[in-house]
């Protein structure tokens, strides 16, 4: 009985043993893992905020460079407007001027055509044309001293008289040049004489 009781209290000190160097390992493992997570955990702290100050780098850099060359293409894209409005300024002044002077004179010639009908149109009335000092207004209102008033038409012959395209009034002589008489315009200069658009726009040269 004694042999026996010797040796279930050493099993009991023997598992009393194993048992607290179980805990003692368990412990030292548990304290071992919190040194590593601990450790795994400053390390990934300091790679996240490295990564985060070297993301926070490159978008300044990257954003500089952005804006720097937004800025480029502006003055590019402004120097390209600057070209255009230049060549579309050089096609106007070779292109539509010269277009426009023409259109002056053909609307000249236009206005010095109905005048000319009006003055026919008076003469087979009135058996003549307007003196000289009676003008082109007697295609508007009767003159004085008609030799048979009766016989001009009621309304006149022209509703209007036009300027010409530069805002004067057609000249008229009688008799004219080539004919019983002229209707002039002095062109561009309002003198007389000159060449292309200040050139004089007879109706004997039409």
């Amino acid at each position: 009985m004694s042999f026996f009781r010797k040796r279930r209290s050493g099993g009991r000190a023997a598992l009393r043993g194993l048992r607290s160097a179980k805990r003692s390992a368990e412990h030292g493992f548990g304290s071992l893992r919190r040194s590593a997570e601990h450790g795994f955990g400053s390390l990934r702290r300091s790679a996240q905020q490295g990564f985060t100050f070297a993301k926070r780098s490159a978008e300044q850099g990257f954003g500089s460079l952005r804006r720097s060359a937004e800025h480029g293409f502006t003055l590019v894209e402004l120097m390209v407007v600057i070209v255009i409005i230049g060549l579309l300024a050089t096609i106007v002044a070779i292109n539509v001027i010269p277009a426009t002077d023409t259109a002056r004179v053909e609307k000249a010639k236009a206005d010095i055509a109905v005048i000319e009908q009006a003055l026919e149109q008076y003469r087979l009335d009135n058996l003549g044309y307007p003196t000289q000092m009676q003008g082109l207004s007697a295609l508007l209102n009767a003159p004085a001293g008609l030799a048979q008033p009766e016989r001009y038409r009621r309304g006149g012959y022209i509703r209007k008289l036009p300027d010409d395209p530069w805002g004067r009034a057609y000249q008229y002589k009688v008799p004219g040049e080539k004919g019983a008489f002229d209707i002039l315009s002095l062109g561009a200069d309002g003198q007389p004489g000159g060449t292309e658009d200040n050139a004089d726009i007879l109706s004997s040269g039409l």
